[in-house]
């Protein structure tokens, strides 16, 4: 039977029902969820699933049981080497050790995001699946502090340039601006507020830099301190309230956006359920990128006055701004027809509903039309999970 909790007449979600009682994480849940591998009272369960006390629930067959295990979060010391997840293979290498069976914690834990396989340092274990989510929401930006080696000496441009935010092709995005630190001839501190798939790697390479080690040392106020590799600690007492109070208000200042974003939605219309246009139709497509956009954690709603964000923006530099008053981050991609442009010799371009508009100083205005399949791998790559 299920754990009994706090629930409504309408009963609890079956992803934050399997998160609450500390099976797995909402996405792990969602992903058992639509494999078909979660049942409730016996029948399949589907995503839209909720559960009520007294309601049976299993996963592969096993029923859910009210857990004893109390809550715990783990401070720990990846080494190089090992994989943050909670499977026994990395594309298919069963030589390589996941952070789960390296721990052998007596309990069932889970990492919260992830740190990649050739990169060392801090990461966060727990059997708390809403603490999970919590943590790893990407509009809240939550600081992850990292030191960095790389293989040649760093100069001021690189510096101005990690920190202004750098375009990233893989992944077909622009990063947050970010703090970045000189400590040494090659080496720099750098905090983040997101956590794109490789993302330190990736920003370096774009200036002819390599990555030579690379550890995380600070996640929010959680910091590594003196663990040596492969240690854990258990984070308690004031370093635990001071962790929870952080995400509080995070929660309280996530709900005034949520009524700021929903009055906007409210004010512009929904999209209907074919996704045409129609009538009302730029209302319903502007509601729908606020949400992606917030979705991102970006803050600035309700624009969409394009007409005044051009006359602002174009003319500089003799370059032709356009900026859609609904749309996401400045995209900056190199159109050079010749070759590769340097660094510095960026094309910008914003999206405008299935559009990208590039513009540069140097290079002829171009526009290319995105399918639904490419807007599905751009919001796939943003993700939610460090993996830098």
């Amino acid at each position: 039977m299920t754990k009994e909790m706090d629930m409504d007449a309408q009963g609890m979600r079956l992803n934050k029902y399997l998160s609450a009682v500390g099976y797995c994480s909402r996405r792990d849940a969602d992903k058992l969820i639509d494999e078909g591998a979660v049942t409730v009272d016996g029948e399949p369960a589907t995503l839209g699933t909720r559960v009520r006390n007294g309601q049976t629930v299993a996963v592969n067959g096993k029923n859910i049981e009210d857990r004893k295990e109390r809550p715990v979060l783990l401070a720990v010391n990846k080494p190089r080497g090992i994989i943050c997840s909670t499977k026994d293979d990395d594309h298919g290498d069963v030589r390589v050790q996941n952070i789960v069976d390296f721990l052998h914690y007596p309990i069932r834990i889970y990492p919260i995001g992830r740190l990649d396989k050739e990169s060392d340092g801090l990461i966060l274990m727990t059997n708390e699946g809403d603490l999970v989510n919590r943590i790893l929401r990407a509009r809240f930006m939550h600081e992850k502090e990292y030191v960095c080696t790389v293989n040649r000496p760093i100069d001021e441009a690189f510096l101005r340039g990690m920190r202004a935010g750098v375009y990233i092709p893989e992944l077909e995005t622009t990063t947050r601006p970010c703090k970045v630190t000189k400590t040494g001839t090659r080496s720099f501190r750098i905090v983040l507020t997101q956590g794109l798939n490789r993302q330190i790697r990736r920003m370096c390479e774009q200036f002819g830099y390599h990555v030579r080690a690379l550890k995380r040392i600070r996640i929010m106020n959680i910091r590594l301190g003196d663990l040596e590799k492969g240690e854990y600690r258990e984070v308690a007492g004031e370093e635990l309230e001071e962790l929870m109070k952080l995400l509080d208000s995070r929660d309280e200042a996530s709900e005034k956006e949520m009524q700021m974003m929903y009055a906007d939605i409210e004010k512009y219309g929904d999209e209907d359920a074919s996704g045409g246009l129609g009538e009302s139709g730029h209302a319903r497509r502007a509601a729908r990128e606020e949400r992606e956009r917030f979705a991102r954690g970006e803050r600035n709603f309700g624009r969409n006055d394009r007409d005044e964000e051009r006359r602002r923006n174009s003319g500089r530099d003799g370059a032709a701004v356009f900026r859609s008053g609904s749309s996401g981050n400045v995209v900056y991609r190199s159109r050079n027809s010749g070759s590769s442009a340097k660094p510095a010799e960026r094309t910008a371009g914003k999206r405008t509903g299935g559009k990208d508009v590039h513009f540069s100083t140097a290079h002829k205005i171009t526009i290319t039309r995105r399918t639904g399949d490419e807007d599905g791998r751009r919001r796939k790559n943003r993700g939610d999970e460090e993996n830098s």
